[in-house]
């Protein structure tokens, strides 16, 4: 069947509705979701039942870039920069380090036991050098594991900040594969280019963004998430515009606003992660159906051998090479180490050299598709049971309550109380998102003149007004006076 613009909402709605069904009972059986999304998208293809054509790389390549934005906002608006800054160096190291030394350990191996040259083999091992944060988000979340001492930021850390030193190193091989006569030198002034840029800009934008979505006034609620989609997207283009990494920018500009104080910041949660989800399932369907699996199975025994090299031996090096300067129990760096997922965005990243048109690149996009579904099946299957065996889970009653369970999930706190704004005090006449309230709090009422009102970031408090506010601990209740009961000077 070809997709025709009649029946492609038909074909994509009834793709999307299996999916979510499938998805939902996945677990039971232990398959990560993603790997569903991915096979229903094979079965509707060309060689499957669905016997759909599609065969674009480009229009899937475009696809994958647009998920990608909303997959790494999503998950940057959900890093708590208080878990992460202990751990940031460590973070960091993984996702520049770690994915130069993955790619080239990698890319060595490839070019021993094949027939490709080196740039060839360090272009593939670049591909799939990097974790896949829509892969590590999902799983982790999905299971609801929780691990000890910091690994969960780690990892989260690391998958959603190491696309961009894949991305470089990718289109820095691609660049040598076809222009042989360059020398590997002349890659440099592009990585420094793109990551400096790129963490500039993210930065930049962060800033711009949240003095925009506090400071404009609209009409309706409902339109605070279509900003920051703007937003987001502007970032990533303007990024990539001036030469930097758009990847780098809008992941770094989406941690510092989900930690700030944002007008409507739970409904701009809310919309986040049903899109993140959204555009996962979007993604692996897409690459699903671009993917002939009769293409595919002749490249099983060498994708498989690589794919056993990068679990076993090029994953466990890079990490340990990595962490060799920070303490860290033997058991956490195995663990690190098998949470090497490989997902959606190595399958993006091969299609580079297919719209290149280089010589290899049908052979390296199908090696690359058969390692990121080993890497799922295998990792993906087995987290729980790993981090049991290694003992670095939480047994469930000391697992946390996050951020963004309060405020997606609507969560109870542990108290509540009722605070009387007086006409003299520091609050009269501020909107709640310029009081400086501690993050674990969070005003669920207003009682004003006998009505009770809703309260969002962009209210302005009055004189009599009655707060009603959700904490979990004395100390919080006494940063809530501070905030709101400091007299006017």
């Amino acid at each position: 069947m070809n997709l025709t613009i009649e029946n492609i909402l038909l074909v994509g709605s009834l793709l999307l509705l299996v999916s979510i069904i499938v998805g939902k009972t996945s677990y039971k059986f232990g398959v990560p979701t993603l790997l569903l999304f991915l096979a229903i998208g094979m079965l509707a293809g060309s060689d499957g039942i669905g016997g759909i054509q599609f065969n674009n790389p480009q229009i899937a390549q475009f696809i994958g870039i647009v998920s990608l934005n909303f997959i790494l906002f999503s998950g940057g608006l959900d890093t708590n920069w208080t878990s992460v800054k202990p751990i940031l160096r460590e973070g960091l190291v993984l996702s520049t380090l770690g994915v130069l030394l993955t790619a080239l350990s990698l890319g060595t191996f490839v070019w021993y036991v094949t027939d490709f040259t080196i740039y060839e083999s360090m272009l593939l091992g670049s591909i799939v050098s990097s974790t896949d944060a829509a892969a590590v988000f999902s799983i982790l979340r999905s299971k609801n594991l929780a691990l000890k001492t910091n690994l969960r930021p780690t990892l989260e850390l690391e998958s959603g900040s190491n696309d961009p030193m894949a991305y470089v190193l990718t289109i820095a091989f691609l660049t040598l594969v076809i222009n042989q006569d360059q020398s590997l030198a002349s890659i440099v002034p592009l990585f420094l280019q793109q990551m400096i840029l790129g963490g500039i800009a993210g930065f930049a934008f962060g800033k711009l963004s949240k003095f925009i979505i506090n400071k404009i006034k609209l009409a309706f609620e409902g339109l605070y998430p279509v900003l920051v989609i703007a937003l987001m997207f502007i970032t990533f283009s303007a990024t990539d515009f001036v030469g930097g990494n758009g990847f780098l920018a809008i992941y770094i500009c989406a941690v510092y606003l989900g930690n700030q104080d944002l007008i409507h910041k739970k409904t701009i949660l809310k919309m986040y992660d049903g899109l993140a989800w959204l555009m996962q399932i979007v993604l692996f369907l897409t690459l699903g159906l671009l993917v002939f699996p009769s293409q595919v199975f002749p490249y099983m025994g060498i994708g498989l051998l690589i794919s056993l090299f990068l679990i076993v031996v090029a994953r466990p090096i890079s990490v340990f090479l990595s962490l060799m300067f920070f303490k860290m129990k033997l058991r956490r760096r195995f663990y690190i180490s098998w949470v090497g997922l490989r997902g959606a965005v190595p399958i993006v990243f091969a299609t580079y050299p297919l719209l290149a048109g280089i010589e290899k690149a049908n052979m390296i996009f199908n090696i690359v598709f058969f390692i990121s579904v080993t890497s799922v099946l295998i990792q993906g299957t087995t987290l729980s049971i790993v981090a049991k065996w290694l003992n670095v889970a939480l047994p469930e009653k000391a697992k946390k309550i996050t951020e963004l369970d309060q405020l997606v999930l609507d969560l109870p706190k542990s108290s509540l109380q009722e605070f009387e704004i007086l006409p003299d005090f520091h609050a009269v006449g501020k909107r709640i998102v310029d009081l400086n309230f501690p993050k674990s709090a969070f005003i669920i009422m207003i009682k004003r003149n006998g009505e009770f009102i809703r309260p969002g970031g962009s209210t302005i408090i009055d004189a009599k007004d009655i707060l009603m506010v959700l904490a979990d601990s004395k100390e919080d209740f006494t940063k809530v006076n501070d905030s709101l009961y400091k007299p006017k000077t």
